[in-house]
């Protein structure tokens, strides 16, 4: 091998690895300042007693409806996939050609190219193939909790936005829920709660860090050879 296929080589195995080591990016949740600083309507100082950057409503029940508000929403999520393929065919092939009769006499080739004795022109083929595959896919997940969101913008026709997070910390592991999504003020419970299979366009995100994330974890030399840039 000279040193050109080498390099290139060097190169080849820098990526897998590169390839393998990689991870999806987390998703970022808006910071409580961060919303509250988009939320805060201008102070104007006209001397008036009543002020709309301190409106108070006194007769509007507890629901969220404005930037900065929170809302609890109810994880109760479940999903389950099954999926089966079976493929089978068959194809078989034969040809038969009998030696041809000429003036009562058979064919023959006197010809010692191939051969020390006479040859005809009978052919015989057989061809035989097959293929048989099957596979079976079956997935359940199940999610149940709570995550307390703030409303992050308030759409034109009425509709929130919400983004949540939870981070636990159990032991020598971390643990976190992310949720993001679309609500509808007319399915907000009365207390103020909401059924995480009602927001639209749901981002639901459940994972960890730690000793007990990282012992599940496949390490980066597997994860090269199982990624998309292996050949082999």
């Amino acid at each position: 091998m000279n040193a050109e296929n080498t390099k290139l080589m060097a190169g080849v195995m820098v990526v897998l690895l590169l390839a393998g080591c990689a991870s999806a990016p987390k998703d970022k949740i808006a910071t409580a300042e961060e919303i509250f600083a988009m939320s805060a309507p201008q102070r104007i100082d006209n001397g008036s007693i009543f002020q709309p950057a301190q409106g108070m409503a006194l007769y509007e029940d507890i629901k969220a409806r404005n930037v900065g508000d929170m809302i609890t929403i109810v994880l109760s999520e479940q999903t389950n996939a099954t999926t089966s393929a079976s493929t089978s065919t068959s194809k078989d092939n034969n040809v038969d050609i009998t030696n041809p009769v000429l003036l009562g006499l058979p064919g023959v080739i006197n010809s010692t190219l191939l051969s020390n004795r006479p040859m005809t022109l009978a052919s015989s083929l057989d061809s035989n193939k097959s293929f048989s595959g099957e596979g079976d896919s079956a997935q359940s997940n199940q999610l149940t909790g709570s995550v307390t969101a703030l409303v992050t913008a308030v759409l034109p026709n009425g509709y929130l936005r919400i983004e949540g997070e939870k981070n636990i910390s159990i032991n020598q592991g971390d643990e976190y829920v992310r949720i993001k999504g679309i609500i509808r003020p007319v399915d907000i419970r009365s207390n103020n709660t909401i059924s995480s299979t009602q927001v639209a366009n749901a981002e639901i995100s459940y994972g960890g860090d730690g000793v007990v994330a990282s012992a599940n974890d496949m390490g980066w030399l597997a994860k090269m050879f199982n990624s998309i840039w292996w050949p082999f």
